[in-house]
């Protein structure tokens, strides 16, 4: 097993994982379950997505453009209005 992302939370790595069986390829999640014993810290470099040696051309690209529409949905998040009242659609 390779690792093809390092999540920065569990939620990326999941959405890694998804994406890439969608597209028939296995997916592993490596220190899943470490991220409840650190407690209030967060939880930095623990989580990994791994993939087979085979897999590793083909689940790069989709890692890829994974992290790709992360960084589009994380600057649409920054471009909100700071008034509490608005409420985006």
């Amino acid at each position: 097993m390779h690792i093809v992302y390092r999540a920065e939370n569990l939620f990326d790595a999941h959405l890694v994982k998804d994406a890439l069986e969608a597209e028939g390829i296995p997916a592993f999640i490596a220190g899943e379950y470490l991220t409840g014993a650190v407690g209030q810290l967060p939880a930095m470099d623990y989580i990994a997505v791994m993939v087979p040696e085979s897999s590793l051309a083909v689940a790069s690209g989709i890692v890829d453009a994974v992290q790709a529409q992360l960084a589009e949905a994380r600057q649409a998040i920054n471009e909100l209005p700071d008034d509490p009242l608005i409420v985006p659609c």
